[in-house]
């Protein structure tokens, strides 16, 4: 990669990662649900207007709406609300590498390596570390939560997979159209329309910024400079890259919100993470061996 691409890659794992933060930031005022479907609103009004539909077939594009919208960031969303920290979260959803691996068995008949089952152990014995010990930074909930949300994620990225080469930013604005239905009526439902009306009459400029970060910052720039990088390099060398984000993600909690960092989430941050590489590496090796 040149510097510029390097550079690149380096600010866009920033952003996801730092992003953790702004997401804690905006649900001291937004109910989980309403926040994510203002942001889906947001990354689809008014590009959609502007970009013509995406040459795919509407199934994909609505699936990818609702496992990235609903399923992905719905439940992470909710589970940040009160039962994880922005840290741990960030963290514990890379999980969705080994999901997408999974996934990829039966939907594309992909053979799995025995370093990647060995990877997965490693990862997933970190992930128990952190139920064990997390009582004050995760509750059981909060981290089954975001299992299920980086499984969503793995969805998604099944559903790009299957798509090839498109215009990303169009793709995510499309997608983003059908994500909003669901995640407003699961506001309603769940967290009640005098709720709703009080957060949007209320909200300072703080919590609206943390909407257009999480539209802007997060999903255009962040998803538009990743998918530009995966256009120029293949998959092994851009997405070891993902293995920033919770680096960047507890570091900015522990720096900003003053989460704390004992020995145990250091351990179970470099099970996880240790996991990933092996996965990564050897994917690496087999890649260049074919």
């Amino acid at each position: 990669m040149t510097t510029t691409h390097k550079l690149l890659a380096l600010l866009t794992v920033f952003i996801w990662g730092s992003n953790f933060v702004v997401i804690k930031t905006g649900l001291e005022h937004w109910p989980p649900f309403l926040f994510t479907g203002l942001r889906f609103l947001f990354a689809a009004i008014p590009l959609i207007f502007f970009l013509p539909r995406p040459n795919t077939s509407w199934t994909k594009i609505i699936l990818y709406g609702l496992f990235i919208g609903v399923g992905q960031f719905g439940l992470l969303f909710w589970a940040m609300d009160s039962d994880i920290s922005p840290g741990l979260a960030s963290l514990v959803v890379q999980i969705q590498v080994f999901f997408t691996i999974i996934v990829s068995i039966f939907v594309f008949s992909e053979k799995v390596k025995l370093f990647q089952y060995w990877a997965l152990l490693i990862s997933f014995i970190g992930i128990f570390v952190i139920g064990y010990y997390s009582e004050a930074d995760a509750t059981i909930l909060g981290i089954t939560l975001v299992l299920l949300a980086a499984l969503a994620w793995a969805l998604g990225n099944i559903v790009i997979k299957s798509i090839g080469k498109i215009n990303i930013i169009g793709f995510l604005s499309w997608s983003s159209l059908f994500a909003v239905p669901p995640l407003l009526l699961i506001s309603y439902f769940k967290e009640t329309p005098e709720v709703m009306v009080a957060a949007l009459s209320a909200a300072p400029l703080s919590a609206w910024f943390a909407v257009l970060w999480q539209t802007i910052g997060n999903t255009l720039i962040g998803y538009g400079i990743w998918n530009y990088l995966l256009n120029q390099y293949p998959a092994a060398i851009v997405t070891p890259w993902a293995l920033l984000v919770p680096v960047f993600g507890m570091s900015a909690s522990s720096l900003i919100l003053a989460e704390s960092l004992p020995l145990w989430k250091i351990i179970a941050a470099t099970l996880v993470l240790s996991g990933l590489l092996i996965n990564l590496y050897y994917s690496k090796k087999n890649l260049i061996k074919s």
